[in-house]
């Protein structure tokens, strides 16, 4: 498969024929669905959290007498049944989301995901992509001159650049990350991909000698 090289400038430089056993992989939307299911549910955060009634203050005496007043009997204003008491079945911290996915299958489906942005013409490459200071003026031109514009982007850097990261964290729907940690789910969560040619080495590095 051939694919568009651009420059900084939004004009186009060249072609450059991209890996086949990374960007002609068919897709098995199964697949797919499965790996970004457990990718979220493994970066889902246990914040709601409820007290049971061993854990909600006061409670340490019985309210009244058991017997001889006419009311109910009761033990502890700390029952589920009292206002301020504890919470019956409850949402608790210590419950575990995580879904454990094989390695081969995750890099499958990101593999599968690579291809269809190139078979769909979201897969933007750049002959190289550099910025003078962390300015997010500087690369916001250089996005308004690609096909991308203002669409959500994922911009793939082949390692950590400051300035880049830094320049492009202000922008909305614009995100950066390192080639070597590409994921379906990041990968699904924006329309256009934008990579410099050497991010298609360190992917291929990366993500074929595991096999």
């Amino acid at each position: 498969m051939m694919t568009e090289v651009y420059n900084q400038e939004g004009k186009k430089t060249g072609q450059t024929r991209l890996p086949k056993e990374i960007f002609e992989i068919k897709l098995n939307s199964d697949l797919v669905h499965q790996v970004v299911v457990s990718q979220m549910a493994n970066r889902r955060q246990r914040i709601a959290h409820t007290k049971e009634r061993g854990e909600v203050h006061g409670g340490g005496r019985k309210p009244w007498a058991q017997k001889g007043t006419g009311r109910a009997r009761v033990g502890s204003i700390r029952s589920p049944l009292w206002k301020g008491g504890g919470v019956t079945f409850g949402p608790r911290k210590e419950k575990v989301f995580k879904k454990k996915i094989p390695k081969k299958m995750r890099r499958k489906a990101l593999l599968m995901v690579l291809s269809g942005k190139a078979k769909n013409n979201f897969l933007i490459l750049l002959d190289k992509l550099k910025i003078a200071k962390p300015k997010t003026r500087q690369i916001s031109e250089i996005l308004n001159k690609l096909p991308c514009k203002t669409q959500s982007t994922l911009i793939v850097l082949p390692e950590v650049n400051r300035d880049l990261i830094l320049a492009a964290r202000n922008l909305p729907k614009i995100e950066t990350i390192e080639a070597g940690n590409l994921n379906s789910l990041d990968l699904l969560s924006f329309k256009y991909l934008l990579m410099p040619n050497i991010s298609l080495k360190v992917i291929k590095e990366r993500f074929l000698k595991e096999r």
